[in-house]
């Protein structure tokens, strides 16, 4: 009997980031194999075929967080989905050299060999895993049977975090269709609003010590921020005019309405367990507050406000310019962004601003992909 033996992954029982996560189970495979030095998770967009960095178990020394590269510029990992079999490299010398960026950081890094296995959830890909070592020559067959079971744990990991948060983003996003909101916010506007906060958070990684979870958050929550509208009777929403005082007051209403639908959806849906579901409160709630302390419903100024709320907010006012409405037509880029420029200290952050009036390109690739569809 051993009483005294410790099970190597009772810490994943508790509840915690999937970063912290990655950590505990690295430490576990380390146990086995210690010349394993790094797990990472990498997530697939399927509307936009972008691969997107999503979580590692690196410590500060990762060369590869927020970033983000289309699947075709990828070529051996599309060939991995192409083959449906893992990638083994045993010697990286030449990846210092390599074509893509991706490439050449995982090369300055002085990883010495990779193993690559993809994730399917149903059948479905969703991403890849990498295994990183400084050595060369590591990743024989019986280290990969190990790593395989290791790496399909990994796996149910990110398909159970995904899954709870995607249950809670459903559920919203249903309710908003059963109660037959004709807000005139079409599809194709939460997609370009989610793509846009990404954008941004991703610009202020560095400056915020963002990493990948937190920025993944917001890309999922952004849509969800005027769900409160559901509240608010046809005849204001629909409105194609000013709205009166009494009428504004009781618009403004819809994010405490919304906060309070959240916060009855993850009590009734039992999630509470979802990870940074405070940031989604904060989108919901506090996307309408202003720098200058004149914004609403709490009248909180400057860094007061969440930094998800703030970038949310632009993203927002960004797409509303810039989008046909019954009462407007859309506004030019060139003017919109003059119009953020000019908000910037006063309603917008004037750094969440920054980072989306400075990269024009990405802003417009946006805007290509999400069209507005008369039908939607």
């Amino acid at each position: 009997m051993h009483a005294d033996y410790q099970d190597t992954l009772e810490s994943l029982n508790r509840a915690m980031p999937l970063g912290e996560k990655l950590m505990h189970t690295h430490r576990a495979v380390q146990a086995l194999l210690p010349f394993v030095a790094r797990i990472a998770v990498v997530l697939y967009d399927p509307k936009t075929a972008l691969l997107k960095t999503y979580a590692h178990s690196s410590g500060e020394h990762d060369p590869l967080s927020n970033y983000q590269v289309p699947l075709s510029e990828a070529p051996s990992l599309a060939d991995i989905l192409k083959k449906g079999r893992p990638r083994i490299i045993n010697n990286m010398l030449t990846f210092e050299r390599g074509e893509h960026e991706h490439t050449r950081r995982i090369g300055r890094q002085g990883y010495a060999a990779s193993y690559t296995l993809p994730m399917f959830s149903n059948g479905v890909f969703f991403g890849f895993i990498f295994f990183n070592s400084y050595e060369a020559d590591v990743f024989t067959k019986p280290a990969l049977h190990q790593l395989d079971v290791f790496g399909h744990m990994v796996s149910l990991m990110v398909i159970n975090e995904l899954s709870t948060t995607r249950t809670l983003v459903a559920a919203v996003t249903t309710m908003s269709n059963l109660t037959h909101v004709r807000d005139p916010e079409t599809g194709s506007h939460l997609d370009r609003i989610s793509r846009y906060a990404r954008l941004i958070a991703m610009r202020l990684a560095t400056r915020h010590a963002l990493d990948d979870e937190f920025i993944e958050r917001i890309f999922m929550y952004s849509p969800l921020h005027d769900i409160g509208k559901i509240g608010i009777p046809d005849h204001i929403l629909l409105k194609p005019g000013k709205l009166t005082d009494e009428e504004m007051a009781l618009m403004r209403t819809h994010t405490s309405r919304g906060r309070g639908i959240v916060d009855d959806l993850v009590a009734n849906f039992d999630l509470q367990e979802v990870q940074h579901i405070h940031i989604l409160r904060n989108i919901v709630e506090l996307h309408h507050e202003s720098m200058n302390g004149k914004g609403y419903p709490k009248g909180l100024k400057g860094g007061e406000i969440p930094l998800e709320a703030r970038i949310v907010s632009v993203a927002d006012v960004f797409d509303a310019l810039t989008s046909p409405r019954p009462y407007k037509k859309a506004w030019s880029n060139d003017t919109a962004f003059a119009t953020l420029r000019q908000l910037a200290g006063e309603k917008l952050d004037p750094e969440c601003v920054a980072a989306l009036t400075e990269n024009r390109a990405e802003v417009e690739d946006i805007q290509l992909k999400f069209k507005e569809n008369p039908l939607d």
